[in-house]
């Protein structure tokens, strides 16, 4: 069977994304400036400004709490057409000390001049096994 580089490339674009955390300019660096957003503890479809204020929201509601040591994306799969891909994987956040809290993720991407970016992004808040 053949590779395709280019699931190598959505799947580094997927990992990169995760390590900027905590990097804005670099995290968003990542999101189509049209992305669409649904998260589990946002009221409706978000765009970049309404991602911004729910990123406020829980940093003020967290600010008393510890921070993840690491997140990170785990049974990542991709798949991809031409110019367009769909990567599914399971998030992690782990706490030293605390339960990990794990999210089911979809992301849509599309490769444009600025490589693979995330015009759809699904996150929904899973129980960690």
């Amino acid at each position: 069977m053949l590779s395709d580089p280019y699931l190598d490339e959505v799947a580094a674009a997927i990992r990169s994304l995760y390590r900027a955390l905590g990097d804005r300019p670099a995290f968003d660096a990542h999101l189509h400036p049209d992305i669409t957003i649904w998260e589990s503890d946002a009221p409706g479809l978000l765009g970049l400004p309404e991602l911004d204020a729910l990123r406020d929201e829980r940093a003020a509601r967290g600010a008393s709490g510890p921070a993840p040591a690491w997140v990170r994306p785990e049974q990542l799969r991709v798949d991809r057409w031409q110019d367009t891909a769909v990567a599914r994987f399971v998030l992690r956040a782990h706490v030293p000390g605390g339960d990990d809290e794990t999210f089911r993720v979809t992301d849509v991407l599309r490769r444009d001049a600025d490589g693979w970016r995330i015009v759809h992004h699904h996150a929904e808040r899973w129980p960690a096994r």
